[in-house]
């Protein structure tokens, strides 16, 4: 068989297992598997479980379940419903401060759980409440959970830079830091609709209020004292020191990322135990076991995905495909939009961890070929595959939402991401058109 005969073979029987319901790390793995039995030498079966093995044995993976712990650690605490309270008192007389205060939430919960869906259901389950209790409408207040839940992915300690910065075999430092000016974009473009789309509601709310209908929640104002801000703050600046203090370690060159994850994890259970006195065996078991389940199924993805990988390689439809696509001659930015339009369509059925294993071997060398920075497209990558958390038909955060809400439905969060999708893709143009919002702070730091 030819190997475009084998690569076509190779896709369809991947998309056949994805489709039939088989978990990912199976499907990948068994598809793996079937074709090293059918065209590669019967001495490779010998070796799958020592390739396994080689690509998972990686310093940058281990900051993987470390960083987990870290995230397990201060979702499982009352951290998030502190935090998304202490922002809420400080922006209550910022027009649609409420929904200010939740991306600004999700985006520290973000940066210091390094999760999408602990995020989602950190915030979300003492912000969409609050955000109803206030006369928002609920397709609003579950989509800009949804959206803020995202910014997991790409502010530092993302999973998903950490498996990029393998995939791609560059520095996790630069990548890290590359993320934070994008990360910092979506929070603006995010907090700005919350306002635009308040004022919507606020005014349609005081039109049916004039014309005899029941007076919204929406239109009451709330007064917080100094004293009422000052009060909130003790529970969170803690973990904002913690936060600053893990990124001093790390881009200070004090420790290296796995022995930053290790100090991260190890500070934040001391400051659950402090702070929420979670010190006992029976606070600490969700945690462990969140972080063993969490870690094992993440790292079963990973390792099935890079033996997928391999044996994509050995076939030779990866540097097939990746000579096809150069021999198309696209220009730099139409080669780039095809690339994102594939990682979309990916999106669809595919979490970020298997689509940036699974392609980079493909789209990597094209896109380096073009003089594209993959510093650069690691973090525009990873802004196209936050639009796949909050677009169906398999955006984890739409059920994550769905399960902290169930009373809102399905549809009205679909329909309250939606708008999110369309600015995610214009923070794509403007990172198109402006690359040094990423790569400003990478190039400041590591030229000194």
């Amino acid at each position: 068989m030819t190997t475009l005969q084998i690569g076509l073979l190779y896709g369809g029987a991947t998309l056949a297992a994805l489709f039939s319901g088989m978990p990912i790390a199976f499907a990948l793995g068994g598809v793996a598997t079937l074709f090293m039995v059918a065209f590669m030498p019967a001495a490779s079966l010998d070796t799958v479980a020592q390739n396994v093995y080689e690509e998972l044995a990686s310093i940058t993976l281990l900051t993987i379940p470390l960083f987990i712990l870290k995230g397990a650690a201060i979702g499982k605490s009352r951290a998030g419903k502190d935090l998304y309270d202490a922002l809420h008192t400080w922006l209550h007389r910022v027009p649609g401060g409420l929904g200010v205060a939740v991306v600004l939430a999700c985006g520290l919960f973000a940066a210091m759980a390094g999760s999408s869906p602990a995020t989602c259901s950190a915030i979300g389950s003492s912000g969409i409440p609050e955000m109803r209790r206030r006369g928002y409408s609920p397709g609003f207040a579950a989509g800009l959970v949804a959206a803020g839940g995202t910014l997991g992915i790409l502010l530092p300690p993302s999973i998903v830079l950490i498996l990029y910065a393998v995939a791609a075999e560059q520095s996790l430092g630069r990548l890290f830091l590359a993320g934070i000016g994008p990360g910092l974009l979506l929070v603006a473009l995010f907090a700005g609709y919350a306002v635009l789309r308040w004022k919507q509601e606020f005014g349609q709310a005081t039109a049916d209020a004039a014309g005899g209908a029941a007076r919204s929640e929406i239109l009451r104002q709330d007064t917080y004292t100094w004293g009422d801000r000052l009060a909130a703050l003790p529970r969170v600046l803690p973990f904002l020191v913690l936060l600053t203090g893990v990124m001093v370690a790390l881009y200070g060159g004090i420790a290296t990322p796995s022995e930053t994850a290790g100090l991260g994890a190890v500070l934040a259970l001391l400051l659950i135990a402090l702070i929420y006195g979670a010190f006992r065996l029976r606070d600490l078991q969700p945690i462990f076991m969140g972080t063993l389940g969490e870690s094992g199924m993440l790292l079963m993805i990973i390792g099935m995905s890079l033996l997928y990988s391999y044996v994509m390689s050995y076939l030779h439809i990866s540097q097939a495909a990746a000579g096809w696509i150069v021999g198309l001659h696209l220009s730099k930015w139409l080669l780039l939009l095809a690339i994102l339009l594939l990682v979309v369509a990916l999106g669809f059925f595919l979490p970020p961890v298997s689509i940036i294993l699974m392609t980079a071997p493909i789209i990597l060398p094209p896109l380096r070929e073009s003089g594209f920075d993959l510093i650069w497209f690691g973090v525009v990558m990873a802004v196209v595959m936050e639009m796949g958390l909050i677009h169906p038909p398999v955006g984890l955060n739409i059920f994550v939402i769905n399960r902290i809400a169930p009373d809102i439905g399905l549809g009205p969060i679909i329909r309250g991401t939606l708008p999110f999708v369309a600015i995610m893709a214009v923070a794509v143009v403007i990172l198109s058109a402006v690359p040094g919002i990423a790569m400003w702070l990478p190039d400041l730091v590591y030229s000194r």
